[in-house]
C-alpha cells in the first residue's frame, strides 16, 4: 500500500469489496440450474474471500478480496435420458445453487455498500462543515 490511508480509501476498498462478493453471487444466480455432462464439468457456486489490511501509520483497518474461489460443493446428479447433455447412463449433473441464500447474499452485500456510502457522506459533510466554521 503506497502512502498514508485516509478515510475515503478505506471505505473505496470496502465499497469495491461489497461489489465483488455482489457480482459472485449474481453470476451463482445466473448459473443456477444449468446442467453439465459430467460432474467435474458441473458449475459450482464462487464466493469472495475478505482479507483484513491494517494501515499502521494511520491505524485504519481495509479490506480487500484476496480470491474468489469456487466452493467445494458436490453437483446434483439427476436421471434425464432424454436431456442432450445426458451421459451414457441418461445422467445430467446440475449446479448446486442455492437461490435463496444467493439472494441473501446479494441483499447483505448491497446493505454493507449502502452502509459505506452513508459512512462516505457523513465524513464529507463533516469535512465541509468543519471548512464553514471556519
Amino acid at each position: 500500500m503506497s502512502g498514508q490511508m485516509t478515510l475515503f480509501g478505506m471505505v473505496q476498498r470496502g465499497m469495491s469489496a461489497q461489489m465483488v462478493r455482489m457480482n459472485a453471487a449474481a453470476s451463482n444466480i445466473a448459473n443456477a440450474g444449468s446442467v453439465a455432462s459430467s460432474e467435474q464439468a458441473a458449475y459450482r457456486p464462487v464466493r469472495a474471500v475478505f482479507q483484513q489490511e491494517l494501515d499502521a501509520t494511520s491505524g485504519l483497518s481495509s479490506v480487500r478480496v484476496s480470491e474468489v474461489r469456487r466452493a467445494d460443493v458436490a453437483p446434483t446428479r439427476r436421471h434425464d435420458p432424454d436431456h442432450p447433455l445426458a451421459d451414457a447412463n441418461g445422467d445430467v449433473w446440475e449446479a448446486p445453487v442455492d437461490e435463496t441464500a444467493e439472494m441473501v447474499e446479494i441483499m447483505e452485500s448491497a446493505r454493507q455498500y449502502q452502509n459505506l456510502v452513508e459512512a462516505m457522506n457523513t465524513a464529507k459533510q463533516l469535512m465541509l462543515e468543519t471548512l464553514r466554521s471556519k
